[in-house]
């Protein structure tokens, strides 16, 4: 089954909202306007073709997006802001030569040579007939066929292309729905872009359902994004670490607002430290807070913890969602034992087919049909993940490992923390030291001291695990993708 013919199964019958806000549209519109540039795209392109997406979230962009699923193409959507050298480097490995590009980013791309269709291609092709034949689900499409590269964002070292099937999107939308018990009702606040697959997630599952998105880009003004969780009568949000953190620490009126609506809030794309999970249930008793865990190459989700398990669980990733198996191992693949720091490794239709052109990169990741993720975990008796770090975040002190996440984890408790990065710095005799980057209020800056950081460190801490440098910041940076920039 072509995924699109999934996402309409039953959505495109239903005569309400699939986009709410300024930009809105009703699911028969959005089937017909898809359909018609997907046939009038294949009849002019055929099929097969890698083809970029540059655009903000929009009705323009999931038109495009659905409009290639559909017509058998790739979608290789990417970040309208995407260095140019980077943009480059894809246009090389993936060869494309096609490209949807809303207007705001057209002049930023004219210099280049591909052939682009903007809101005016799209507008033309939906004023075309609608071919029957082509509406009508295709049963005899091979589901494992190619439907998007989604690139790593580069942040360290080459980017990566995650090659993700139709069979890997049905699966991950079919498990997430399960487990957050979406249904037509269900509107979603969307500040998270589209190329990002945590984004697109929410789009996927919300289509399936015959939910609702609402497309907030403007995270930055935070008065709107609360504003609006109340006049689209938002039943769901979702953000990552960033976007909580900033909710909590750095709105005034955030946590006295009444949601009317919202039933609940996922949170992944990192961990949230567990001083802001608290915060926010202590805030909002009613909402369901979901910690979830996953993967651009797991197409976006691998594991979830139950809102009920937060009190006795809190700080843990969750078990696999449904239909994927986790497992926590050690360097010989053998399951670790509880408490035992090891690997996550994961098993589901949702894991990618590998990445883009670099086999040597795909078989060091998946062997022997399990993704191994990069990520170190401990493991308790009743099967529930707790993240330590990632392999290549851990610090190195005297030989001893450390993960940078337990030091965050202690400073952000300090009242008037907003957020802490833990780095290393190279050190002769130690071979690594520890780099405290601590983020406050610029009004709070002066009752800070790099002395009252690292005693507060000592009575919480081994003292091998407090930093011996401590920097203050006032600019919480983070990407587009709301994850933060590393210091």
């Amino acid at each position: 089954m072509n995924v699109f013919d999934y996402f309409f199964e039953h959505s495109r019958f239903m005569d309400k909202e699939a986009v709410v806000g300024n930009d809105s549209i009703r699911f028969p519109e959005l089937f017909s306007r898809a359909v018609k540039v997907a046939d009038q795209f294949r009849k002019a392109y055929g099929e097969n073709n890698y083809v970029l997406i540059l655009s903000e979230n929009s009705v323009f962009l999931i038109t495009a997006y659905l409009a290639l699923l559909k017509s058998g193409n790739v979608c290789v959507p990417l970040n309208p802001a995407i260095e140019l050298e980077n943009l480059d480097k894809v246009l090389e490995k993936t060869g494309s030569t096609l490209a949807f590009v809303s207007k705001r980013y057209q002049a930023r791309f004219a210099s280049y040579g591909f052939k682009v269709f903007d809101d005016e291609s799209v507008k033309s092709w939906c004023e075309s007939p609608e071919t029957e034949e082509f509406a009508i689900p295709d049963q005899q499409f091979d589901r494992h066929r190619l439907a998007e590269i989604i690139f790593t964002s580069g942040s360290t070292g080459e980017q990566k292309g995650a090659m993700i099937t139709h069979r890997n999107i049905i699966a991950n939308t079919s498990s997430i729905i399960q487990y957050l018990k979406l249904t037509p009702s269900d509107i979603i606040q969307v500040v998270m872009p589209f190329y990002y697959c945590y984004g697109l997630s929410l789009l996927h599952t919300h289509l399936r359902v015959g939910g609702a998105v609402h497309m907030n880009n403007s995270f930055i003004f935070i008065g709107s994004v609360i504003n609006d969780l109340n006049k689209y009568n938002c039943t769901g949000f979702a953000g990552v670490p960033s976007h909580f953190q900033i909710l909590l620490r750095k709105t005034r009126d955030f946590k006295t607002t009444k949601f009317h609506t919202l039933r609940y809030v996922t949170q992944a794309g990192g961990k949230l430290h567990n001083a802001f999970i608290t915060e926010f249930t202590e805030a909002f008793p009613d909402i369901k807070f979901y910690v979830m865990y996953g993967q651009t190459e797991a197409t976006a989700r691998l594991s979830f913890l139950p809102p009920e398990d937060l009190p006795r669980k809190l700080g843990s990733l969750g078990r696999g969602i449904p239909d994927v198996k986790l497992r926590v191992v050690d360097e010989n693949g053998e399951n670790v034992q509880p408490g035992q720091v090891g690997e996550i490794i994961a098993q589901g239709d949702n894991v990618m087919a590998g990445y883009f052109k670099d086999p040597e990169t795909t078989a060091a990741t998946i062997r022997n049909g399990w993704l191994y993720t990069g990520d170190m975990a401990t493991v308790d008796e009743e099967g529930y993940i707790f993240m330590q770090s990632r392999a290549k975040e851990i610090i190195k002190v005297r030989g001893i490992r450390i993960s940078p996440k337990e030091i965050e984890a202690i400073i952000v408790t300090y009242p008037g923390v907003i957020d802490c990065t833990i780095s290393s710095e190279h050190d002769e005799i130690t071979g690594e030291s520890i780099k405290a980057t601590v983020f406050v209020n610029e009004s709070d800056l002066p009752q800070f001291s790099e002395e009252l950081i690292r005693e507060f460190c000592a009575q919480n801490l081994a003292s091998y695990k407090i930093p011996q440098k401590v920097i203050f910041d006032t600019n919480l940076t983070f990407n587009s993708a709301g994850k933060k920039s590393k210091y």
